[in-house]
């Protein structure tokens, strides 16, 4: 059905399309669509069971709207966000745009949202369905962007089922520097007090650039480690990597998402993966689509995946459509559950 109406969906501007998504699944007008009940795609994370290792990513339920009509579509975990102190605009439109030939998309949103007050207000009201992570980061104006990710985890720390450090937006001036030594300690060491004087134990995520320098790597996973961090997001959208594109819009400025970062992702996972060991879990992230290509992260080092760009281009349905497609994957290879077989390309 989906592939029928997609070129309608299509002649609408990228965010136009997106708020009349949100708008649709907030008035459950999209149905149900249950994803396999298999033990072979069953897995844990801090407690709560998944149904399956296929999540919604960051960026698509910015608001905290829509997380339990997503849970209804297959989903096994939804992140919601990302979230800043006061709401904010974004950068100037069009700030979004489709590669079709590329199964890509490109964005220059800026943390675009209604601020940690309305949010948590709307969170509080509409208890998850499943396990539900909330993304925080600065706004673009702050004159403390550390004191901004303290302010929202003070909001969401009793919220969700673990909090995502988001570092590694393109869209954020500078944001990136947090990947430096002396940025990233002083960020999770602040974080690391904040959650002790508030006596929470609610897990971290840090959320990694997939640009990233490589001889940042070792040093990233270090303070990880040294910080007691529960997950390792990898990654995020690229502003780089725009060599191989077809599509025009591959000159617009912002972060590249979907098909042409499948590679750069899982090379990246499984490096960390190799520096992490098993003491950090790894959301794996990038140009997911299909069964096969959750496997490839699996593999390489990821306990979960993150979609957001396959939805664009398959549909609400792709939570359903890729569990069945691992699930025969590995039933057929004689795995009886995907904890056999993460990591094991390294």
């Amino acid at each position: 059905m989906f592939k029928k109406i997609r070129p309608f969906i299509f002649k609408f501007s990228p965010e136009v399309a997106h708020s009349l998504a949100i708008k649709t699944l907030k008035l459950n007008l999209i149905s149900s669509s249950k994803a396999i009940d298999s033990e072979i795609l069953k897995t844990k994370l801090f407690g709560k069971n998944i149904k399956n290792p296929i999540g919604v990513a960051a960026g698509f339920d910015k608001n905290a709207e829509v997380y339990n009509p997503l849970f209804n579509l297959g989903f096994g975990f939804v992140e919601v966000g990302t979230i800043t102190p006061n709401p904010q605009y974004g950068n100037p439109k069009p700030r979004v745009f489709r590669l079709e030939e590329d199964k890509a998309l490109i964005n220059r949103l800026g943390f675009n949202n209604s601020g940690s007050d309305e949010i948590s207000a709307r969170i509080k009201k509409n208890s998850a369905h499943g396990l539900l992570g909330i993304n925080i980061g600065p706004n673009k104006d702050t004159k403390n962007r550390v004191e901004d990710y303290l302010k929202c985890f003070r909001k969401f720390y009793n919220l969700g089922d673990y909090i995502t450090i988001n570092i590694s937006s393109p869209n954020t001036e500078n944001l990136r520097d947090f990947h430096n030594k002396n940025e990233l300690e002083e960020l999770l060491d602040a974080i690391h007090k904040e959650k002790i004087k508030v006596k929470s134990n609610i897990p971290i995520a840090v959320k990694i650039s997939p640009d990233i320098e490589n001889n940042k790597i070792e040093s990233v996973a270090e303070i990880l480690n040294k910080y007691l961090v529960d997950i390792a997001i990898i990654s995020n959208t690229s502003d780089m990597n725009r060599g191989s594109l077809n599509n025009i819009n591959k000159l617009e400025k912002g972060g590249l998402s979907g098909r042409p970062i499948e590679n750069i992702s899982n090379h990246l996972i499984r490096i960390f993966y190799k520096l992490l060991g098993k003491n950090i879990k790894i959301i794996g992230v990038g140009g997911v689509d299909s069964g096969k290509g959750v496997l490839e992260k699996l593999l390489n080092g990821a306990s979960l995946i993150q979609l957001y760009t396959g939805m664009v281009y398959n549909g609400p349905n792709i939570a359903s459509k890729i569990s069945n497609e691992l699930n025969d994957i590995l039933k057929n290879q004689g795995i009886k559950n995907i904890s056999e077989i993460i990591g094991s390309k390294n």
